[in-house]
């Protein structure tokens, strides 16, 4: 990067600094191999203040995390030292991919046109005719190719060897240069007039541009996800103001604006529905498509369709923190992260082209000692620094990331980083949490029984206790209770896992589970035949008690109904080999009929919130993979204790922010296509470095031997990262059993 292109972005740059380590985004414009990967890598971690840092070929992105008080510019100078350009991108503004850009064709068809007459005399000899072109034909041919087509090759190649590092354009422009040298000293100075071999640099270059085409156009359609959601985000909103309707910038929207939708039209901005009825189609978001009614109090969310109806939205959030842009942001940070296993190629990749400049360097000595020949020893040397292939091992894991977290995005899954993904292909034992996980979390009460037959005052005393709460029980009690007669409680306490206790006209109650009943010594043998019927029922059972007394007031049951597709995610579940557990506070007797009904395994149950995360910790410790699924803030330490955290999109955000996966819909079957996605990713990952590997194991010595032609070798390289990049856009094809 040029001087005055860093001082440029000083000032942007220096607003970043934070009081705490931050993350950086970097467009990186120059990387050609994995080798080119390692060598940023390795500059940026040695750069004072960068605390880790990560290199994604396929995205042609960089993570740094940076120390508090460090200027991010350094960032920019340690990659421009290392040969390549860096572009700074803050991580809460929106990054435009580098590689987005389309490579021109023109090069590739000048090249063909240019390489063919050459090429004709080879392909004619088959069939009886011979002929050549003069040798100063050839060499006008040849030499743009070489040198103005091919002139990439050699500043990259110049850039590496200044830095003391090897990429795939050092063995190309070494290769492909020992073969347009050796012809140019056989057409001035050998007078015998040995074979020429500028057809072969010629085509060689030719075919490494189609590939790095075809390579840059697959790689283009793995970011086809982030594509369509960019896609959804409409550029202006309707505001309502003094009682017009102005079109605006979406960034210019604030909170509490007034937004006007209109049918057909896609939401611009999260919000709530002050006025209209319509219909919204957030298939994009979800991945479901079933349309989803919105009327006054609903919440929308930017990016979905609005069908049939006009809407009034009052904005809940700016267009960088809506639903939308997080969903982008996590997909991206989700692509442009490296999986474990990168390691490996990380590390091979590190020696591979030293090793190769090697093995060419003996496979000339070799056929020259053997044969009396340099010019064999130079042929073969050539093919094996062209079949070389260090981008096929670069690209095979992240382009595997990317198009897996692209399509589970497509149907509702949004994965939030690669060892998430990495890590389901795993996973044996799935823990569900109950409330909102395999049920809808809407209970309704569906019996009330006071001991003094006073149903009305039982149920406004219970209805004061829980006064502000958000408790999915609470809201079923006030949902019953007359709001005209409130009563007010004071001195609240909330009991975790047990229940809640407050004062009433100067009495103390206690309304909560058997378990707290138990430990203030409150008998509940009297209504022990009700509590047994609503057991048997699957009914979640509250008690309410005097505390002064211990007087046993009565009993809420509470229903909460299955979801209907969790008994499909439980045996979808078990058909890929998943041990399923339900880990829940509720009675052992309810949850028991849940699991009953849904054919779980294991039921864990009477559990306090405090007490999970150690139950997961219990699975793990006999060796298991464990992914837990949960939606509320209680679930949120077995969230981030289990293998892999996966939440429930329509829960609490602390849960989506600690889990590895978000479920954008509140679909228990999105589970096990999370694992299943996750194997299939895992199966492309393990499927290009196998071919990536043996690719060279096999290639590089039928070259060494003399078994391979330099511009067969040259074409096979070229198209092995092809073959890499669409295989793993097979994935794109992945859809959910129905």
């Amino acid at each position: 990067m040029h001087r005055q292109q860093i001082w440029s972005l000083h000032m942007m740059s220096s607003t970043l600094v934070l009081n705490a380590d931050r993350e950086f985004q970097l467009n990186i414009v120059g990387m050609s191999c994995a080798s080119c990967v390692g060598r940023i890598e390795s500059t940026l971690l040695a750069t004072s203040g960068v605390v880790s840092a990560s290199v994604n070929l396929a995205t042609e992105t960089a993570q740094v995390v940076l120390q508090s008080g460090v200027d991010p510019v350094v960032l920019l100078e340690a990659v421009a030292g290392a040969g390549y350009e860096a572009s700074l991108i803050s991580a809460d503004t929106e990054k435009t991919q580098s590689h987005a850009k389309s490579s021109p064709l023109w090069p590739i068809a000048v090249g063909a046109l240019l390489s063919l007459p050459m090429v004709l005399p080879m392909l004619a000899e088959p069939f009886g005719v011979h002929w050549m072109l003069p040798a100063w034909v050839q060499f006008l041919l040849a030499t743009p190719v070489q040198f103005w087509l091919g002139a990439r090759f050699y500043r990259s190649a110049w850039l590496a060897v200044r830095n003391l590092r090897g990429n795939m354009d050092l063995l190309v422009s070494i290769g492909t240069s020992a073969a347009y040298g050796l012809s140019l000293y056989h057409w001035l100075f050998d007078a015998s007039q040995g074979a020429l071999y500028f057809e072969a640099g010629a085509v060689i270059v030719t075919l490494v541009l189609l590939g790095k085409w075809l390579e840059a156009r697959a790689k283009q359609a793995t970011t086809a996800a982030i594509k369509a959601l960019q896609a959804l985000r409409p550029s202006v909103a309707r505001v309502r103001k003094n009682g017009r309707d102005i079109e605006v910038p979406l960034e210019h929207v604030q909170l509490g604006d007034l937004v006007v939708i209109l049918p057909g039209e896609q939401v611009p901005v999260d919000g709530v529905v002050l006025k209209g009825e319509s219909q919204h189609d957030e298939s994009m978001l979800t991945g479901e498509s079933v349309l989803v009614t919105k009327e006054v109090g609903s919440k929308v969310t930017g990016g979905a369709i609005n069908h049939d109806g006009v809407l009034v939205v009052e904005t809940s959030a700016l267009s960088g923190e809506s639903t939308l842009s997080r969903i982008i942001r996590m997909v991206e940070d989700a692509q442009a992260g490296k999986a474990a296993i990168q390691r490996l190629v990380d590390q091979v990749s590190a020696v591979f082209v030293p090793v190769v400049l090697v093995i060419a360097l003996l496979t000339l000595l070799g056929w020259w000692y053997w044969t009396g020949s340099v010019e064999s020893g130079i042929l073969y040397a050539v093919a094996v620094l062209v079949i070389a292939c260090p981008c096929a091992l670069g690209l095979a894991t992240p382009t595997a990331i990317m198009a897996g977290t692209g399509v589970a995005a497509k149907f509702g899954i949004l994965i939030k980083d690669a060892e998430a993904l990495e890590l389901a292909h795993k996973v044996q034992v799935v823990v569900f949490d109950k409330t909102g996980t395999l049920t809808e979390g809407k209970p309704h009460l569906a019996e009330l029984i006071a001991q003094d037959g006073e149903q009305a005052e039982m149920l406004e005393l219970a209805a004061a206790l829980q006064r502000g709460s958000q408790h999915p029980l609470a809201k079923a009690v006030f949902a019953n209770a007359d709001a005209a007669q409130p009563h007010q409680a004071d001195n609240l306490q909330a009991l975790p896992g047990r229940g809640i206790a407050g004062d009433i006209a100067g009495t103390h109650y206690l309304l909560g589970n058997q378990r707290l009943m138990q430990e203030k010594g409150v008998d509940l043998s009297i209504m022990q035949t009700a509590h047994d019927q609503a057991l048997s029922n699957g009914y979640t059972v509250s008690w309410l008690a005097r505390e002064h007394d211990l007087a046993l007031i009565g009993m809420l049951a509470f229903s909460d109904g299955i979801k209907a597709t969790a008994k499909e995610a439980i045996s979808q579940l078990r058909a890929l080999g998943v041990k399923t557990v339900m880990l829940s506070g509720d009675n052992r007797a309810a949850a028991q009929r849940v699991a009953e009904q849904l054919n779980l395994d294991e039921v864990i149950a009477e559990v306090l919130p405090n007490e999970k995360a150690a139950h997961i910790e219990a699975i793990r410790a006999q060796g298991k993979v464990v992914a837990m699924v949960g939606d509320g803030v209680n679930d949120a330490p077995a969230l981030a204790a289990a293998d892999v955290g996966i939440a429930m999109g329509t829960g609490a955000d602390v849960a989506m922010h600690v889990a590895g996966v978000t479920l954008m819909r509140g679909d228990p079957q999105l589970v096990s296509q999370t694992i299943e996605i996750s194997r299939l990713t895992y199966r492309k990952i393990r499927q290009n470095l196998f071919w990536a590997f043996i690719f060279n194991v096999i290639g590089i010595p039928l070259a060494a031997f003399g078994l391979l032609n330099p511009m067969i070798a040259g074409g096979a390289m070229a198209f092995s990262s092809v073959s890499v990049v669409s295989n793993a856009l097979l994935l794109r094809n992945w859809k959910p059993k129905a």
